[in-house]
C-alpha cells in the first residue's frame, strides 16, 4: 500500500494548495497520472505538488480549474502561494507593493525586481544560494503582475549606469534585460532614467532604495541591507528620501536619452559578434 504523506492545510499556502488539490482530485475519482493526462502534464508534478515538493505555476493552476471544474479556485490560491515564497522578511513590502499608488526606486546595483527578466532574476537571486531558487523565482514573477493591472501603480525607477555594464546572467541574458528596459519607453505608468557615470557624486552614494505612497495610507521608505529589508514611514527620513530622488532625477539622463544610452550599451557590449578563432600555440 502507497505510504500517502499527510498534510497539514493550515501549515502554510503552499500546504493548503496541496492539500485542496489533492482532496478535490481525488473527489473527481481521478488518480495523478490521469490528471496529468487532462492537463498535459505528469501525473509525478501532480504527486509533487500534492505534497509541496514543487510549487505550482499560475499556468498549472488555471489548468487544474478547467479540469476539475473549481470555479478558479486554484487561480486565486496561487498567488498566495507564489508570494509566500518570497523571503519571510521580504513579504511585508511585497504586500504594500502591491497596494502602492506610486512607486519610485533608485537602483545602484542591480535591475529593480519588477522589470527584471526570469533569466536575468535567476542569475541575481542564485547568488544568494537559496535552498529553493525555482521557488523565489516564481514569487519575484507573481511580483511583476501588479504592472499588467487595469489601473497598476505609476512607477519611476532611476538606475544607475553601473546596473547596464553589470553583466549578469551573460551577454544573452543581459541583452534580453536591457531590450525589456526599452520596452518600457513607450509604457504608459512606468518610466526608466539612468544616472551617467559622468553625474559624478550624487545624493545616494549610500545605496538603493524605494518610495511607497498610497491613497489612504502614509508613505513608505523601503531599504535593505545585508540579509534583511526595512520600512519606515518617519517624516524626517520621507522628507529626505524624496529630496535625494529629486536630486537623482534631476541628475540622471532624461527618459529619452536614457532609453539612447541603453540601447547603445545594448548594441557595444552584448550584441552578438564572432568570436576570434583560437590559435594553434606553436
Amino acid at each position: 500500500m502507497a505510504n500517502v504523506q499527510t498534510l497539514d492545510p493550515n501549515a502554510s499556502p503552499l500546504d493548503y494548495y496541496g492539500w485542496e488539490l489533492r482532496r478535490l482530485r481525488e473527489a473527481a475519482h481521478l488518480k495523478q497520472g490521469q490528471l496529468g493526462d487532462i492537463i498535459f502534464c505528469t501525473g509525478s508534478l501532480i504527486g509533487q505538488i500534492e505534497t509541496t515538493k514543487k510549487v505550482p505555476t499560475r499556468d498549472f493552476s488555471e489548468r487544474v480549474d478547467a479540469a476539475l471544474g473549481t470555479d478558479g479556485l486554484f487561480s486565486r490560491l496561487v498567488g498566495l502561494v507564489l508570494r509566500s515564497q518570497l523571503p519571510t522578511w521580504f513579504q511585508p513590502y511585497a504586500d504594500m507593493e502591491a497596494q502602492a499608488t506610486y512607486i519610485s526606486t533608485y537602483q545602484a546595483q542591480v535591475v529593480y525586481g519588477l522589470l527584471q527578466t526570469e533569466e536575468y532574476a535567476r542569475a541575481v537571486l542564485a547568488t544568494g544560494m537559496p535552498d529553493d531558487l525555482d521557488g523565489l523565482l516564481a514569487g519575484r514573477m507573481e511580483r511583476q503582475r501588479i504592472l499588467g493591472r487595469d489601473q497598476p501603480p505609476l512607477a519611476w525607477a532611476v538606475l544607475d549606469e553601473a546596473v547596464l555594464h553589470r553583466p549578469i546572467g551573460g551577454r544573452e541574458v543581459m541583452r534580453n534585460q536591457l531590450v525589456r528596459l526599452l520596452d518600457f519607453t513607450s509604457h504608459r505608468w512606468m518610466r526608466v532614467q539612468v544616472l551617467p557615470f559622468g553625474a559624478g557624486e550624487h545624493s545616494s552614494l549610500d545605496g538603493s532604495f524605494n518610495l511607497l505612497r498610497f491613497d489612504d495610507d502614509p508613505d513608505i521608505i523601503y531599504t535593505e541591507d545585508l540579509i534583511s529589508g526595512h520600512m519606515t514611514a518617519s517624516p524626517e527620513t520621507l522628507m529626505e528620501a524624496t529630496r535625494r530622488y529629486a536630486h537623482l532625477q534631476a541628475a540622471a539622463l532624461s527618459v529619452e536619452e536614457s532609453a539612447a544610452l541603453i540601447a547603445r550599451v545594448m548594441e557595444e557590449r552584448y550584441e552578438d559578434r564572432p568570436q576570434p578563432e583560437e590559435r594553434a600555440v606553436a
